[in-house]
């Protein structure tokens, strides 16, 4: 579900990105170098040393080179350690064995980005540097194994991790991502963002971006992940994504 999910934002995303290279394609605006557009909307899709996401973005500008912004942007959230194996059933589904919860990341935060170096014409690369803080919210739920019907009289088919119950070789598989959706638990925490965007439209009203950079979440809760591995206060991951969107007066 939460694959298609982000199909469909990708479409989407993509479709806004075709319409609005015609739109600059066919006419002036965006050719002039030395134009301030003071407000602009942008999606981007990226990923991190753990796990993936989308985001958006939407700034206004404070001077020519300064602009505040706020964004929001879900993404999974997975274990160093996690490693996939296959069950022991003929029809075999793939799991980690190990894992406790399945977890996404909900985050809201406000930042301001700085022009280090402008373009000197619309072939060039300007490269800008932004940081933003704001709240983190994790989502995480129960991860479920399917056993074999009737194994040591075990009553439920899906069941949560137990290493006295079953071990790797008797899982059939990973259980169904709908199970244990009621028994997801909220992490509230904090996070902060430092990035680095690598600019490189041929239209001054577009905006085509490479991003890297480093984000830090922190949970006054610790966030349980793998067993056997301790929960996780704060963590700390670096990402690079495409971002691409629109600017206006």
């Amino acid at each position: 579900m939460f694959n298609k999910i982000i199909l469909v934002v990708f479409a989407l995303g993509f479709s806004f990105v075709c319409v609005g290279q015609n739109n600059a394609l066919s006419s002036t605006e965006g050719s002039t170098l030395n134009v301030l557009y003071r407000n602009d909307a942008a999606g981007k899709f990226y990923a991190n040393t753990r796990g993936w996401g989308i985001l958006y973005r939407q700034g206004k500008h404070i001077t020519a080179k300064t602009r505040s912004f706020f964004e929001i942007d879900l993404q999974t959230l997975k274990h160093p350690k996690e490693v996939k194996v296959s069950g022991s059933a003929e029809n075999r589904k793939r799991f980690v064995y190990g894992k406790l919860n399945s977890c996404f990341l909900l985050r809201g935060n406000l930042g301001m980005q700085n022009v280090i170096f402008g373009k000197a014409d619309n072939k060039a690369v300007e490269i800008r540097f932004a940081y933003s803080v704001g709240a983190t919210f994790a989502f995480a739920k129960p991860y479920y194994y399917q056993l074999p019907n009737g194994y040591r009289n075990v009553d439920a088919q899906e069941v949560k991790f137990n290493s006295s119950e079953f071990t790797q070789d008797s899982v059939v598989g990973k259980g169904r991502f709908s199970t244990g959706l009621s028994e997801t638990k909220i992490y509230p925490g904090i996070n902060a963002k430092f990035n680095l965007s690598f600019e490189y439209a041929n239209y001054t009203n577009l905006i085509r971006a490479i991003e890297t950079g480093v984000t830090i979440d922190y949970f006054p809760k610790a966030l349980p992940i793998m067993a056997r591995n301790p929960a996780e206060n704060i963590i700390i991951t670096l990402h690079v994504g495409f971002v691409f969107g629109k600017k206006w007066y």
